[in-house]
């Protein structure tokens, strides 16, 4: 029709197949990572498997040390179960109507994390799910070591303790310990906190990777870190728990799963496999009988067996010579790690130099403020001696006013005595004077003396008040000369203060994370640097480790105090199972050494007698 002739249905004829086949393709569907720290998510097809989920996600974490991790998701009877590597996403046993949502975790643990563990980001990730899984109570953990691995969390979160910085309740907003801790002891979290501030200090000069290194080093002590339990019946149809962890197999009794009872470790093991709900483990040694126990569900069998071919795999290559490409990886990031140790260090140095200089202005302020104190005060003095000198001078000159006025005065007397004496002497001699003349005479020559008298005693009391004066006012113009001393001294000293060269410039430090600090020093670096570093890695190191008594000393210190702060009636069957081991001078490693003893056909027998 509109005049193409059959050039358009040619057109239409060769685009059709195209079209229908982008019609048929598969439309993409949104899957949710979890991660401890993220929540991610990715548009993937029906085609797509597990394996390529998981190195997507390993990608987006740089994360290089895959094989400890896995994809964890809630199966169609609502149990936790980790996704196998080659099977499709689709084809997994998710509940009906479920999202596609997956937990991306640690599955296998190794036996030492700081051996073997390699990257910061594989410390990081174990750290925060260890981390939360002491604070969800997933793993027991006293009181005591609760307080310590907070302060290496918060070391790891906040870094080295800064007074200006952390001030009282600056945790508040953070969950340090679990909450059975937090309700069984009669302390306030304002309590807690303070306590765990003060170890915090000691965490001083560590990384927030070493931080968090030494959080898992702790945690490996525990009794329940890195097991993973399955309820389980041995022949007599006991309820047991097996625990399944990097060095072997434990059995626990079903209502204590902090000892174990009996232990396989994996060296001794030299098959495994299940039929229904039996679960058999055949043991290196050929003489003893299988080790068999019963699941009652299938299910469970499964995840044992992957659990332990996981375990067993890498139980065995920690003991083969390690691959090239891990070597290049330890070396790579041994590397990397010295680079922010030195990076590090040169931050504790220019921020202690910073607190010097700080600590060095503030004793010269406040020094200068005493100073200037002290000259105001001398100010004042010297205005008071010279205000008092004043007065006593002008009552010096009124003193010697009135002593040469009664001076006179006396002097008149005097000759008004004398005079009087005289006129008596005339009359007496003259005999014409009458008997009343004569005593009027005697009277006027008793007044004069008597006048003469007084004025003589006052004369001499004005005379001595004037000496007084003026040795006040002598000793007024010494206190006057030496208020003046004092003041030109103190501004004097001021001056001088004022004058002091400023401390070193650490205005570099001022960012929060001190970006420009590591800048600058990124800029100077050099190779020649990292032998340095690596024998103050050593140093540090060495001096960590002597630090180890003294943690053990705080530790007991402290249980000793939570002890009588402890609320019994709160306590669980956790805590007094724990308390039953420490009572009894039992830990994790020493239970272990216990159990191991013996052959295995002797902790077979003994699992089957539970």
């Amino acid at each position: 029709r509109l005049g193409c002739g059959g050039s358009c249905s040619l057109l239409a004829a060769s685009l059709l197949p195209r079209i229908l086949h982008l019609h048929k393709m598969p439309k993409p569907f949104s899957v949710r990572v979890l991660t401890v720290e993220s929540e991610l998510e990715f548009a993937i097809q029906a085609t797509t498997t597990v394996q390529q989920l998981f190195e997507q996600v390993a990608r987006t974490l740089s994360l290089r040390e895959v094989w400890y991790f896995g994809l964890q998701f809630v199966d169609s009877k609502n149990l936790l179960a980790w996704a196998r590597i080659h099977k499709k996403i689709v084809a997994e046993d998710f509940a009906k109507d479920a999202p596609f949502e997956f937990r991306f975790a640690v599955r296998y643990y190794p036996e030492d994390a700081a051996e073997e563990l390699i990257w910061d980001v594989t410390i990081r990730l174990f750290y925060l799910q260890i981390r939360d899984a002491i604070l969800r109570e997933e793993i027991y953990c006293p009181a005591e070591t609760a307080v310590l691995l907070a302060s290496f969390a918060v070391q790891a979160k906040y870094g080295d303790f800064r007074p200006e910085i952390h001030r009282p309740g600056f945790l508040a907003n953070d969950t340090l310990l679990p909450k059975r801790i937090m309700d069984q002891y009669r302390l306030t979290r304002a309590q807690w906190e303070e306590r765990i501030a003060e170890w915090h200090k000691d965490r001083a000069t560590l990384t927030r990777e070493m931080a968090m290194l030494e959080y898992i080093k702790i945690a490996e002590e525990l009794d329940m870190y890195g097991v993973t339990y399955f309820d389980i019946l041995n022949k007599k149809g006991t309820r047991l728990y097996l625990g399944v962890n990097a060095e072997g197999l434990n059995v626990y009794e079903h209502d204590n799963r902090l000892t174990p009872r009996a232990t396989f470790p994996w060296n001794e093991i030299r098959d495994v496999h299940y039929s229904s709900q039996t679960f058999t483990i055949s043991p290196m040694d050929r003489k003893s009988k299988d080790f068999v126990f019963y699941s009652e569900h299938l299910r469970a069998n499964k995840r044992i067996l992957e659990l332990c071919m996981g375990n067993h795999e890498l139980f065995i290559r920690r003991r083969n010579p390690e691959t090239l490409d891990i070597q290049q990886m330890r070396q790579q990031a041994r590397d990397e790690r010295m680079h922010r140790q030195k990076e590090h260090q040169f931050l504790v140095r220019e921020r202690t130099a910073r607190m010097e200089s700080d600590k060095k202005r503030a004793e010269l302020e406040a020094r200068v403020r005493k100073l200037d104190d002290d000259a105001r005060a001398a100010m004042a003095a010297l205005t008071v001696s010279e205000k008092q000198a004043r007065q006593l001078e002008d009552q010096v000159r009124q003193a010697h006013l009135e002593t040469a006025a009664i001076e006179e005065l006396w002097r008149k007397a005097n000759d008004a005595r004398i005079q009087a004496e005289e006129a008596a002497r005339r009359y007496h001699e003259a005999h014409t004077a009458t008997a009343d003349e004569k005593g009027t005479l005697l009277q006027a020559t008793r007044d004069a003396e008597r006048r003469a008298k007084e004025m003589q005693a006052a004369f001499k009391r004005k005379e001595m008040e004037t000496h007084q004066l003026a040795q006040q006012l002598a000793a007024a113009r010494e206190q006057q000369q030496k208020d003046s001393s004092a003041l030109v001294a103190a501004t004097s000293a001021a001056r001088e203060v004022q004058e002091l060269p400023a401390g070193p410039d650490t205005s570099v430090l001022d960012g929060e994370d001190d970006d420009a600090a590591v800048q600058q020093y990124r800029s100077a670096v050099n190779e020649d640097m990292l032998d340095n570093v690596r024998k103050h890695v050593e140093q540090e190191r060495l001096a960590l480790s002597s630090k180890n008594a003294h943690i053990k000393q705080q530790l007991e210190a402290l249980a000793a105090m939570l002890d009588q702060e402890r609320d019994q009636a709160k306590m669980g069957e956790l805590d007094r199972q724990h308390a039953e081991n420490v009572a009894a001078g039992r830990d994790k490693f020493k239970t272990l050494r216990a159990i191991k003893a013996g052959n295995t056909r002797s902790r077979v027998a003994a699992f089957e007698d539970l």
